[in-house]
């Protein structure tokens, strides 16, 4: 998977931000002192790797991390800055809340504080849904982005 650019400056609204208020749930950038539960709920839900993004996120001032709330619960977050200035991810929605908008309204939220912060394109670094991304934001695939950033990262060695 290549990595993405995506126009800050010309993002489209989207329908699903005024769905997901309407169900209660809140898009928020998170607080610092939130790092541990956001941490340990994205280890418990996906990725160790993005556990450590997540907390160079949050240890970021402002937080560069969003999250969406439904009844003081955790549903999904989103990051950027995490792994290099520029870079929109990792992003998250539980399995039992997905397809209630609440992706998209946190791609959204985070790419608006990306602008807010002074870039005007963001890269969405080894996009996996990369047809959802060029659909909702007229996302571009960069040339010759594949293997990125992650090329070489290390991984825990394998168990015998």
């Amino acid at each position: 998977m290549g990595d993405l650019l995506v126009r800050l400056y010309d993002l489209p609204d989207i329908a699903s931000e005024a769905k997901v208020k309407a169900a209660g749930v809140t898009v928020r950038r998170a607080l610092p002192p939130e790092r541990h539960v956001v941490a340990a709920w994205v280890g418990k839900h996906f990725s160790p790797f993005w556990v450590s993004e997540v907390e160079a996120a949050m240890s970021r001032l402002p937080v560069t991390c969003w999250i969406a709330v439904k009844d003081n619960q955790l549903l999904g977050f989103a990051c950027h800055d995490a792994t290099t200035k520029g870079f929109f991810g990792p992003t998250g929605v539980d399995e039992a809340a997905r397809g209630q908008g609440i992706g998209e309204a946190l791609l959204i939220a985070t790419l608006r504080g990306m602008r807010e912060a002074g870039y005007a394109y963001a890269v969405i670094g080894g996009a996996g849904p990369v047809e959802f991304y060029q659909k909702r934001l007229d996302a571009m695939v960069i040339p010759k982005s594949e293997p990125g950033i992650y090329n070489g990262m290390l991984r825990p060695p394998k168990s015998d």
